[in-house]
């Protein structure tokens, strides 16, 4: 297994070339290590995903630090490749909790990580500005002493504000405050896209899979970004595989979705290969 250090400079490596590169997001460690086995180049989690699968919501006020980084160091654990984390709010509202959990995050052997600046109150959604960038300052400071490529979110248009000039702004914040990649969740459309690309230097994240439009990675390699991420979209696309065969049996009393299900052989290949590459 590669130590922490070379993962992340294999995790910068990926952000420095001019072709785009997807970044999935698995929930457990068993999503880890099928993921890894298809070859990805490196993992982020989900917050949804993982909240899906303990049965709660994807909310702020549902996950705390303690239970994500759990969930993330089992995830580290079962791959060989990179992995960046969805640290949320930073779980707190303060720079220095924001800081403390680049630190605790880095501990258990991640290399990168995601601040938002969501607020999880739906009164005031989105964090005042200039808090927002001595959050995401606070963070950058302390994963600059890390091997961490701190990503920076600007969550508006998750949030009902569709300002892309606001976003841009505190995206162009962010980056001079420190952050490593940028991030806005959400964006409308390819123009809004290549907007936020065009306004920044650092490397952007889009993701793939959630609602509205959906293009491919060619589309977004060309409007500027260079890493695409999926959020908790493979996480309900296996709950609706899940969901589709439970009702074929309660509806229909028939079983034909098992045609379409993994073999145990292949599953117990995935979850006991050490080298994590599958066997031909």
């Amino acid at each position: 297994m590669p130590d922490q250090q070379s993962k992340f400079e294999q995790f910068k490596a990926l952000h420095q070339r001019k072709t785009a590169f997807v970044i999935p997001n698995p929930w457990d460690a068993g999503s880890a290590r099928l993921l890894t086995s298809l070859g990805f180049e490196a993992l982020a989690t989900t917050s949804a995903g993982y909240a899906f699968s303990k049965g709660k919501r994807d909310s702020l006020a549902a996950l705390g630090r303690d239970e994500m980084l759990g969930n993330a160091a089992e995830i580290v654990a079962a791959t060989d490749v990179p992995v960046s984390a969805d640290l949320g709010d930073g779980f707190g509202a303060s720079p220095d909790i924001c800081a403390e959990t680049i630190r605790l995050a880095s501990a258990i052997g991640l290399v990168g990580g995601s601040i938002e600046d969501a607020t999880g109150d739906p009164a005031a959604p989105i964090c005042e500005f200039s808090l927002a960038v001595e959050r995401v300052r606070a963070a950058a400071e302390a994963a600059r002493s890390l091997p961490f490529m701190l990503t920076a979110r600007a969550e508006n248009h998750l949030c009902g504000r569709d300002d892309l000039d606001d976003t841009i702004r505190r995206l162009q914040a962010f980056e001079e405050a420190g952050a490593d990649v940028l991030y806005a969740p959400g964006l409308p459309d390819l123009n809004a896209i290549r907007s936020v690309c065009a306004s920044v230097s650092k490397p952007v994240n889009v993701v793939m899979g959630l609602s509205g439009p959906v293009y491919s990675i060619r589309e977004l390699e060309d409007a500027g970004v260079r890493r695409v991420s999926v959020g908790g979209s493979m996480a309900r696309a296996a709950l609706g595989a899940l969901m589709r065969a439970a009702r074929e049996v309660k509806e229909s009393g028939t079983f034909t979705y098992a045609a379409e299900a993994l073999s145990g052989a292949d599953i117990a290949a995935l979850m006991t290969d050490q080298t994590l590459k599958v066997r031909t």
